[in-house]
């Protein structure tokens, strides 16, 4: 399947080299110590310039989502489901979610990051519901 690349700037590298390398990598203000999706030079709670980059567990709950009526052409067809998801962290992050009956998706429901390679050697993070 074909997806189409993300646009990575300065401010959003580490997240996607973290990505390449099978790890979902946030942002964490030095001053208040939250973490922060998406990348931003300035923290959005204390406004301090100092961060780090964190490695993120990848668990949360779907937020919210979105299931578009017309499926964008490189799906194939399929149903896509945008998700929000809110890490255990506390970051939420737009992502997509697979391996679950559109039926069965509810908001609060557990997931997991896995990664997924596409064509043109593209490695984008996707949630599922959480392993029991």
């Amino acid at each position: 399947m074909k997806r189409t690349a993300p646009l990575i700037t300065r401010d959003d590298q580490f997240f996607w080299d973290g990505v390449a390398a099978g790890e979902l990598r946030l942002q964490r203000c030095a001053r208040c110590n939250r973490m922060r999706h998406p990348p931003a030079p300035v923290c959005p709670f204390c406004h301090s310039l100092d961060w780090r980059v964190d490695r993120a567990s990848g668990r949360g709950t779907l937020y919210s989502y979105v299931i578009p009526r017309h499926t964008p052409i490189e799906s194939g067809g399929d149903p896509v489901v945008v998700a929000l998801i809110e890490l255990e962290e506390g970051a939420r992050l737009v992502s997509n979610l697979s391996g679950a009956a559109i039926d069965e998706i509810r908001n609060g429901m557990p997931v997991e990051v896995f990664f997924a390679d596409f064509e043109n050697g593209l490695r984008l993070h996707q949630f599922r519901p959480a392993r029991r």
